[in-house]
């Protein structure tokens, strides 16, 4: 019944009206029928499993002894199948939610009440505020906007996101997504959009179920005649320990995310979708997922019919659940499971376990309660609200990074700058501002209409697109460059140049985009601002070296609002705090390093990955940005010198020093025993504007025997703090001698090394020793 008409049933006017606005306020209920337990249903609302006063792992147990085998294996692939005659819906697992509610899956789809949703920066964009309450507020309002999308019936409550894999190679297609090259950013990063999107209610409810994906060694789509579909990565317990794997077990750590996908790739031989050590042992046994393993799309297909893992499909449809995985997206296991039963390769108890850990994760969601539940009033007014909208804003302010400054170019002064030629490729995008796993948007604002805010603008593109073939429109840039006060080259790359399936063979601008700029740059009268979009790092060395490029700013991929941010970084508004998620290279790096090479550290002629191992010339290293303000960095208190480690510290007998490394096994030591060592760093507003900063501290480990150790320096914490000009603020970091100055052996071990281990904040150094006492 209409809102209308049950108001018309009313004869007080006052009711009339309030029932009417209550029966707006709620009606995108009307919009999804209830998954299941129904409470109109007679035939279902007295089976134990619709009871929400039962404990859910009773009413799982309960659902699945009415289920038949074949109602069982309908329900292990993405898109499950409906059992009416027990009121029970079908579903589409496969929803999207990388930075925004997407439509790439099949859960989600834009039109009628919801037209768009909020489009927040890329990932590594996001990832380059280093604002770990940014990082979950923007999963809130993804939540908000998933739950309204849901009850208006155009949307899942499983979304698998977020992609927390490393990004080690800068060519990866698909670095965009993730948050960077350091593992304990992405953790961070991954704990804190995690709960973002699952919410913290008491009693192991979710808002939405979040998936941390791709599990593991996954960051090759497709490089040099090799695909992700083909690839055996080829990793040492020592990289998996201490690189891959840190985001994922963070993601069920700390975030207690719901499920965990595995990747296309194998890993040393096997596929990660049928590795019991990977699956069952470690996700679900070590770090106790509560949750449910869903493959990659068609992964399970995949490592049958193109990696011939193994002789049947009925093999592979066991292998994969037995080694742990509970969901299939795609319909393989749909097609082979029953024969895998009547061949004896499975038992229905098989199938009952994985199928109870996605039974579970939907009664957690309230799937099962009979109602909405308490996000019911959620509808298309709480999606794309201001708010909303001035968050993702603010995202791009904070994940924008000042790379080059020269004579304080920026920011420009509208008065001053009056006229600004606004030339490139990306300069008047709305698409490409999104990235990839995107939706629709709410609204754009391109670079040039942000920059069309502040001054009166003459534009030209220069180039048909970012391959930029050919030079044809060079000469109008110039001549528009000629005429302004000020020059803005939005240049860079977008999903033509890097994507999934798409890995880059270099790290140069494509095509003719480096003369553009050079040319640009020579014809212009004023000063000259490059803008760069892209998702992995750019070797610009030729643009940091000419005097007569005077800034650069590397945007990412920067949302919906993306270019309003830059014209707010450009013209003052906003003060550039961002830094860099990963290393840029210099093009000649790519060289020597195939991206079918998984290892970190430096051998030989191999120079090593990001940061903490390689040890060659940059063009930005990692963790660099720029501000309009300067801070400098004190020891606000004089910090602990000195760790002992006596054997009373130790909570096993085998747990002694290790003569030949000189180190103990985290594992072994009773880390508790062991005081937090609290650094107090002042950092003061030492310029003329305020503005936010990232406190980064450091721990560079003794050089102490441990075979294979290799690493430089490692990120143990960071925190961003707003300090106002002429300012202070104090930030405290504790660190933790057990999860901070650890380092990971060749055998995938984590110890304590002995000696003297330095910490770097900024330009300052603390050095604390650490001791056996014998």
């Amino acid at each position: 019944m209409s809102c209308y008409n049950k108001a018309l049933l009313i004869g007080n006017k006052v009711v009339v009206i309030l029932v009417f606005l209550l029966c707006l306020v709620h009606s995108s209920e009307s919009l999804r029928p209830l998954f299941a337990c129904d409470p109109a249903n007679g035939l279902t609302r007295t089976l134990r499993f619709c009871r929400a006063n039962v404990p859910i792992h009773v009413r799982v147990q309960d659902l699945l002894g009415r289920l038949t085998l074949q109602e069982k294996i309908r329900n292990l692939v993405n898109n499950a199948a409906a059992v009416p005659r027990l009121g029970i819906g079908g579903y589409e697992w496969w929803s999207e939610a990388l930075h925004g509610i997407s439509d790439v899956g099949p859960g989600a789809k834009f039109g009628g009440a919801f037209p768009g949703a909020t489009s927040f920066p890329q990932v590594i964009t996001t990832a380059a505020s280093f604002n770990q309450s940014l990082w979950e507020e923007i999963g809130r309002v993804v939540s908000d906007e998933a739950r309204a999308m849901y009850n208006g019936g155009v949307a899942g409550l499983t979304y698998w996101s977020p992609n927390v894999n490393i990004l080690r190679d800068p060519r990866w297609g698909r670095g965009q997504e993730t948050p960077g090259e350091d593992p304990i950013v992405a953790a961070k990063y991954a704990a804190s959009y995690v709960r973002g999107l699952q919410g913290t209610a008491a009693g192991n409810r979710l808002k939405v179920a979040a998936c941390c994906k791709h599990y593991t060694a996954y960051d090759l789509d497709n490089w040099n005649g090799v695909d992700r579909f083909h690839f055996n990565a080829k990793v040492t317990q020592q990289d998996l320990e201490d690189t891959y794997n840190v985001p994922f077990k963070s993601c069920v750590y700390e975030g207690k995310v719901a499920s965990v996908m595995c990747s296309y790739n194998q890993v040393n031989g096997k596929p990660t979708c049928a590795d019991e050590n990977l699956l069952k042992n470690t996700i679900r046994g070590q770090w106790r997922l509560n949750g449910y393993i869903v493959s990659d799309c068609d992964s399970v297909d995949v490592f049958f019919n193109q990696q011939h893992y193994t002789s049947t499909p009925e093999e592979a449809a066991a292998a994969s659940i037995k080694a742990g995985l509970d969901l299939d997206c795609g319909p393989f296991l749909a097609i082979f499971t029953e024969g895998a039963v009547k061949k004896g390769l499975l038992t229905e108890n098989d199938i009952n376990l994985a199928l109870a850990n996605t039974l579970t994760v939907q009664m957690r969601l309230g799937m099962f309660d009979g109602n909405l539940g308490p996000y019911a009033n959620l509808g298309p007014r709480d999606v794309c609200t201001p708010a909303h909208k001035h968050l993702a804003l603010e995202a791009a302010h904070q994940g924008i990074v000042l790379l080059k400054n020269s004579a304080r170019s920026l920011p420009l002064s509208p008065r001053r700058h009056r006229t600004v030629a606004v030339i490139g490729p990306n300069s008047d995008v709305t698409e490409t501002m999104i990235g990839n796993y995107a939706g629709k948007a709410c609204a754009y604002t391109s670079p040039l209409q942000g920059i069309s805010r502040y001054a009166r603008t003459l534009h030209q593109a220069g180039c048909a697109g970012v391959a930029c073939k050919g030079n044809q429109g060079f000469g109008a840039a110039e001549a528009a460059a000629r005429e302004a006060d000020a020059t803005v080259l939005v240049m860079g790359l977008d999903q033509s140049i890097e994507a999934e399936t798409r890995d880059r063979t270099g790290l140069l601008l494509p095509g003719y985009q480096q003369d553009l700029v050079t040319r640009v740059a020579q014809a212009s009268r004023g000063p000259v601002i490059l803008v760069l979009m892209s998702g992995g790092p750019i070797d610009v060395t030729f643009a940091k070296n000419d005097p007569r490029v005077a800034a650069i700013i590397w945007a990412g991929y920067p949302g919906q609002a993306g270019g309003a941010a830059i014209a707010n970084i450009i013209f003052g508004a906003a003060n550039p705090g961002g830094k860099l998620p990963m290393t840029w290279y210099p093009q000649d790096y790519v060289a020597k390093v195939p991206m079918t090479v998984m290892a970190m550290r430096a051998s030989g002629n191999y120079p090593g990955r990001t940061y903490r191992f390689y040890k060659g010339p940059v063009v930005f290293p990692f963790g660099f940005g720029l501000s309009y303000t300067t801070f400098t960095h004190s020891l606000a208190k004089k910090p602990l010198a000195q760790l002992s480690v006596s054997l009373s510290n130790l909570n096993s007998a085998n747990a002694i020093l290790n003569s030949s490394s000189h180190s103990i096994k985290v594992s072994h030591t009773n880390c508790n025993s062991f005081p937090k060592m609290p650094l107090h760093v002042e950092v003061s507003n030492t310029g003329e504007f305020d503005g936010t900063h990232t406190v980064f501290v450091f721990a560079e480990p003794p050089i102490n025997g441990i075979k294979g150790l290799g690493v430089n320096k490692q990120l143990i914490a960071f925190e961003k703090v707003h300090v106002m000009a002429g300012a202070k603020q104090t930030v405290q970091v504790d660190v933790d001698a057990c999860k901070h100055l650890g380092v990971v052996d060749e055998y995938g071990k984590r110890r304590i090394p002995m000696g003297e281990h330095k910490l770097h904040i900024g330009d300052l150094k603390h050095t604390i020793l650490v001791q056996p006492q014998l």
